[in-house]
């Protein structure tokens, strides 16, 4: 027979366009509409609907960008014949942007509940009632711009209120009450299906030309002038071959419903509020049509803010989830990114999600839920499972540029050795809409054949939201077991994961991070929030650590305020916010709150050292920091010392010279480190003929994604920073300081290098004036160290990252993300760099211009994209970076403490014992605070951080019942580190990179200062 198919295929085409969408509606009448337009940001619907409303039509303009309008919808339920219903229709001036990216709205009762959403391919409101029943509904349209706009990734004043403009950007088309034909609505998710399959077979498969055969008799089967009459024929035409059962070996796919709604990104977090109560009214008003469809959602923040905005809806979503058809999922307070949250932070993000979950609805999320975020600390497999999680779901990684993860169901092992179950789903994306394309794509792909055979497809519209559609439940329902196809399966992640490992009770190991090689830029775009998040952590720490001091002596702790703290920094963690990749009005916002969460800590600490130290003019200082310093006691207040010998500075033919009992540092006439010298061994940090602290601009023009990507043909285009506007030596009784001024472009740079008198470090804070566009600047320090890995703290730990390119893997890892500091060293000799507020990192080896080999530390202080927020990084910066030489690891974690923990003085009756103690310096302390339960039981937190076996003594200064280990969320456990405990004293050991939390249960009050 002469083959037809791609005639068969363009009448089909036209058919489905011509005939079906045009039949699925039996007929539209126009609904009566009225309107009020907010003034400006948006209002409750109590508020709204006190509003006077004026007469609208359909085809009048709306909606500035960022704006909301209000329609009163008013109809009469129209009379429906059998296989029919009614529902109302809403075009609202859709474009050719994905949902979520453009207008939508939400459908109110005149009571204030949300019936569903609006949106692009989910445009329909189901309605109550019988025919001749009044309409009488709201519809909230919120005028959000498509911000990408069409991913040209182009500069765009749309991501701030004050500049997107105030002409409308819409155009109302549609809004109708219609009835729906069941029966061609039903014939066209059919031919959707057996297309979409079909588009997924070889042109020479049988399968293939078998359901191109029955689709061309079902068109002949269908009468063009009566649709609706032939449309049961029709369907009949394409029964058998969609009664063909899969393959026994046809790859096994999971459907969970899903919707990844990014809590800030392309809008603010007021819109991801209205993005969340559209998605989960959707899927409620989706489960009522089917009983087999359950739904997955991360992010306790999200369900909170509905718990705040939304209460009926939060009740009804309560109901779906003692169900088992609304499952909490993640664990985790949002989607947070896992490369820059300190160890704590990462921690909270399971205690509060979890929390959250356990308190309102009794469920406890057991999988990790990261299908978005930028990479994956090597420690957040051991976080996970101390929080009580088994199972780790994430799709980032296929994003790779380089390199393809090698598999897809995974043990995945952390830096202490803990192992987590980990997916990455063969389909590629978390939005699927499961299309034959995709599910082939899962069958393809999936790296475990002839080991295991399932996986796991989200699916549902997602980062703007919206979430699955019927359309998708009916493509499930079709696909369930089809000829040619996957296996599809409605499903939820624990009955997935259950399933999977069930399957593959041996897989593969994954160690150490998951290197995303893409985004690479995230480590430094947006500077401020980068600040905010590393000032906060720190101040949290300071704030519960000295709460807890005070509650010992009977003052209140403040429990509402720290949890309010702390869910500001969680949700400001967010996979787009804290990585800088979101417009300005989100980092705007971010660093405006970032200020409100110290201030809030200021006052706690303030109150709380108040108490502790008591009333008198004593000048002491106060030390929050888990280890000792010159003159301080840690996690105590000492007496303050007298200044030690001055460090010196003197000026010389060359530059200066600034010098201590431990350190001399030759600087010259440019303000270049030429020297770093330990004086007890006389070894130079610098490689010889090279300089230290050189600021240097590169290019940065990324191919794709501006705020995100950082790629490396940057490296090839280099100015060194180093014409002096002035250099001065800065008097001060104590340190040795050199301030350099310095010109470049239409910035300032100005930088003090100080030597403290009993400073082990050179420290240096450069204040940047930046008015760059896109550029990339970085602080280079080239040293004397030869060493192929260099050492990148994260949480709880560190990582070793090869410093040479032998290797694909190696060579796509151009630019490292690390935590308070880096570490580099030889056998007898290291170096240490820490910072105060700064992420990304590149580390290399070369020729060192005396001969040899240099390593070369540098730091990426500050871009200047322009996408998505034109102004980014824009104004005054400020860094502070130390450089210790002849540092171990020890050293340089001390450092790190040292620099983003610094002393406080206060006034006080005198000196007050440390709350706590530890032996060993590789035994730290992170947090210490109330217990979650209120109980007034005190929590410590600490891990081990120099990467082995440590034995050590914890004692406090307060009695206890009872010690005990627990998990994160301070549930009692096994122990494994405690080995004894005597009156005041825990004895512990710990393994490598061991994180511990010990529940000290009805402490004894302490007496009060003074």
């Amino acid at each position: 027979m002469h083959d037809n198919s791609s005639l068969v295929e363009a009448r089909l085409r036209r058919f489905v366009q011509e005939r079906l969408l045009t039949a699925v509606y039996a007929r539209t009448e126009r609904l009566t509409l009225r309107s009020w337009t907010a003034p400006g940001e948006p209002v409750a619907f109590d508020e709204a609907v006190e509003q006077s409303f004026a007469p609208f039509e359909v085809g009048t303009a709306w909606g500035r960008a960022w704006g909301t309008m209000w329609l009163h919808v008013t109809g009469v339920v129209p009379e429906v014949d059998a296989g029919q219903r009614a529902e109302l229709v809403f075009d609202l001036g859709f474009n050719t942007a994905e949902p979520g990216f453009q207008a939508e709205g939400t459908v109110y009762r005149p009571d204030g509940s949300i019936v569903k959403a609006v949106e692009p391919r989910n445009a329909y409101v189901p309605l109550d009632g019988a025919a001749g029943d009044p309409i009488d509904l709201y519809l909230e349209a919120a005028a959000n711009p498509d911000v990408a706009e069409g991913w040209t990734f182009a500069p765009t004043p749309l991501g701030e209120w004050d500049s997107a403009g105030d002409e409308p950007r819409y155009v109302l088309r549609q809004a109708d009450v219609g009835v729906l034909d069941v029966t061609v609505w039903e014939l066209l998710q059919d031919v959707s299906v057996l297309r979409g399959l079909m588009g997924a077979l070889s042109t020479d498969s049988p399968r293939r030309a078998e359901i191109l055969r029955a689709l061309e008799r079902m068109i002949d089967a269908t009468d063009p002038d009566d649709v609706s009459g032939t449309a049961a024929d029709a369907r009949a035409a394409l029964a058998g071959v969609l009664s063909r059962p899969a393959s026994a070996s046809a790859h096994a796919l999971h459907a969970v419903g899903h919707a990844h709604i990014d809590s800030a990104w392309l809008w603010p977090v007021r819109e991801t509020q209205r993005k969340v109560a559209r998605t989960f009214s959707n899927v409620l008003a989706l489960q009522q049509e089917d009983p087999e469809f359950s739904f997955a959602a991360s992010s306790a923040q999200q369900y909170a803010w509905m718990k705040m905005f939304q209460p009926e809806l939060f009740e009804r979503m309560r109901a779906a989830i003692a169900g088992g058809r609304f499952v909490p999922a993640g664990g985790m307070w949002v989607e947070s990114d896992t490369n820059m949250p300190g160890g704590e932070a990462l921690a909270r993000q399971f205690v509060r999600g979890k929390r959250f979950f356990l308190e309102e609805f009794g469920v406890e999320p057991l999988d990790v839920w990261l299908p978005d975020s930028f990479g994956y600390s090597a420690a957040l497999p051991q976080i996970a499972r101390a929080a009580g999680s088994r199972w780790m779901l994430t799709q980032k990684m296929s994003w790779n540029e380089t390199n393809v993860m090698p598999h897809h169901t995974f043990l995945w092992d952390g830096i202490d050795g803990s192992r987590i179950f980990t997916h990455f789903p063969p389909v590629d994306t978390y939005n699927a809409q499961l299309s034959g394309e995709e599910l082939a794509r899962a069958e393809r792909q999936y790296a475990e054949k002839g080991a295991a055979n399932t996986s796991l497809v989200p699916f549902g519209y997602g980062d703007g939201g919206g979430g699955p559609t019927r359309e998708m439940i009916a493509a499930a329902v079709r696909l369930r077991s089809l000829e040619g196809s996957p296996t599809v399966r409605l499903s939820t992640p624990k009955i997935f994961f259950e399933a999977a490992e069930a399957e593959y009770p041996a897989p593969p190991v994954w160690t150490g991070e998951m290197y995303l090689e893409f985004h690479r830029g995230t480590y430094t775009s947006q500077s401020r929030t980068k600040r905010g998040n590393r000032r906060s952590e720190h101040a949290l720490r300071e704030a519960e650590f000295w709460a807890t001091a005070a509650a010992l002596r009977g003052a209140p702790y403040p429990y509402a305020e720290l949890d309010a703290a702390w869910e500001t920094v969680l949700l400001q963690q967010f996979h787009d916010i804290l990585p800088g990749s979101s417009i300005g009005w989100v980092h705007r916002e971010a660093e405006r709150r970032y200020a409100e969460v110290l201030a809030s800590t200021e006052q706690i600490i303030a109150g709380a050292l108040a108490v502790v130290a008591g009333s008198g003019d004593t000048e002491l200082v106060a030390d929050a920091g888990p280890y000792a310093r010159e003159g301080t006691a840690a996690m105590g207040i000492s007496a303050v010392q007298g200044p030690g010998t001055p460090a010196s500075v003197a000026r010389t033919a060359s530059g200066f010279v600034l010098e201590n009992e431990h350190l001399t540092v030759s600087i010259d006439d440019a303000g270049l480190v030429t020297s770093l010298v330990t004086r007890a061994t006389g070894r130079d940090a610098i490689a010889a003929g090279e300089r230290g602290n050189l600021l240097q601009l590169h290019r940065d023009t990324p191919s794709r994604w501006d705020a995100w990507d950082i790629d490396e043909h940057y490296r090839r285009h280099v100015i060194d920073v180093t014409d002096v506007v002035s250099i001065d030596i800065v008097p001060h009784p104590s340190a040795a300081i050199v301030c350099v001024v310095r010109a470049l472009g239409g910035s300032r740079i100005t930088q003090a290098l100080r030597l403290a008198s009993d400073g082990r470090a050179l420290d240096i804070e450069t204040t940047v004036d930046w008015h760059e566009r896109q550029k990339l600047l970085k602080l280079a320090f080239p040293l004397d160290v030869h060493t192929d890995r260099a050492t990148s703290e994260i949480q709880f730990g560190h990582v070793h990252r090869p410093t040479h390119v032998n290797t694909s893997w190696d060579a796509a890892r151009f630019e490292t993300v690390a935590h308070r500091w880096v570490h580099v060293g030889e056998p007898g000799f290291g170096v240490a760099i820490a910072n105060d507020a700064t992420y990304g990192h590149d580390i290399t080896r070369s020729p060192s211009a005396a001969g040899g080999t240099a390593t070369t530390v540098r730091l990426s202080l500050l871009r200047a994209p322009l996408f998505p927020d034109p102004e980014a990084d824009q104004g005054e910066h400020t860094f502070t970076v130390s450089v210790r030489p002849d540092a171990t690891i020890a050293d340089a974690v001390r450092e790190g403490y040292r620099l983003n923990l610094p002393v406080r003085p206060v006034s006080g009756s005198g000196p007050v014992e440390p709350l706590l103690a530890v032996s060993s310096d590789a035994v730290v302390v992170e947090a210490v605070k109330l217990a979650e339960d209120r109980s007034g039981d005190v929590i410590v937190r600490l891990y081990e951080a120099h990467g082995g076996r440590a034995k050590a003594q914890l004692s406090t200064v307060f009695d206890v019942d009872a010690v005990v280990e627990t998990d994160l969320l301070e549930r009692e456990i096994d122990a494994c580190a405690v080995r004894a405990v005597e009156g005041r004293t825990v004895e512990l050991e710990l393994r490598a990179f061991q994180l511990v939390t010990l529940r000290f249960r009805n402490p004894a009050s302490l007496p009060a200062a003074g």
